[in-house]
């Protein structure tokens, strides 16, 4: 696996903070979804798969991630290594005790919103059936462990996972546990917008918060009118990027929900 050296800018934000602490920042985007949500009902139709807004966003931040290579890295050892492929990792909760676990889709840049949404549903409800291959053997023993070990372990387990590029799925631990990115809606409790921190041991650069899709007033042609807008807001991590790629990653996730067929894979 290649790695290229890392630029000065670069450089000076590892050394000025600690993972992942301190170097967040945020953003926001306010998206017109009536080209999303009709493209939900027509793929509803011809697949009869139940997809939703939050797959939606997931291939954006993929389209993201494949637009925006720099995002695309793990950072280890002082030097920046490329990851193979652009993976996502979908924050879900189990309905039954409402405990929140998720599922890492992988190259969800290549797969289609139906693949994804089919995906995500199985391994759902494995879990929610108390099958999760890939976490239950850690949570099993997070569970055991006391509260002030926790964060030594977790750490070190993160390091080992994604700085050191390990598979230590028989302790739970499954390579890159987190993809890429990671995605989770709030909209699904009616909640316009949110923000949430990144935790030390996801070493990603960016989580996305889906809220609720509202009729709002807005200008189209110099004119007022209603339209469906979906509010999206981002946490970044600076020592990935700063404003100059939040901004590129942000225009590619808008440029896909603007027309989500068109990157639909063939």
């Amino acid at each position: 696996m290649s790695s290229r050296r890392i630029p000065t800018w670069r450089r000076l934000a590892w050394a000025a903070w600690r993972p992942p602490s301190d170097p967040q920042f945020y953003g926001e985007l306010d998206i017109d979804a009536t080209a999303m949500l009709a493209y939900l009902e027509h793929v509803r139709e011809v697949s009869g798969t139940r997809v939703t807004i939050t797959h939606l966003i997931g291939r954006a931040v993929a389209h993201g991630l494949a637009e925006v290579p720099e995002l695309r890295v793990r950072m280890a050892l002082g030097r920046e290594f490329e990851r193979e492929t652009a993976d996502v990792f979908f924050i879900t909760s189990v309905a039954e005790d409402k405990e929140l676990s998720g599922v890492k889709i992988t190259d969800v840049a290549r797969k289609s919103v139906v693949e994804v949404a089919d995906e995500l549903t199985r391994r759902h409800a494995a879990i929610a059936d108390g099958v999760d291959p890939e976490f239950g053997r850690s949570k099993a023993l997070l569970g055991l462990l006391p509260i002030w070990s926790l964060r030594a372990v977790m750490r070190c387990g993160a390091w080992l996972t994604t700085a050191l590029d390990l598979d230590l799925k028989v302790l739970g631990m499954p390579r890159q546990a987190f993809g890429g990115a990671m995605v989770t809606s709030v909209g699904m409790w009616g909640v316009r917008r949110a923000f949430s921190p990144l935790a030390a041991y996801y070493r990603v650069p960016v989580l996305v918060l889906v809220g609720a899709v509202e009729q709002r007033a807005v200008v189209v042609d110099g004119q007022v009118v209603a339209r469906p807008v979906l509010g999206v807001t981002a946490t970044f991590d600076h020592r990935y990027l700063d404003g100059a790629q939040a901004v590129r990653f942000a225009a590619a996730a808008r440029e896909y929900c603007a027309d989500p067929p068109a990157y639909e894979p063939v």
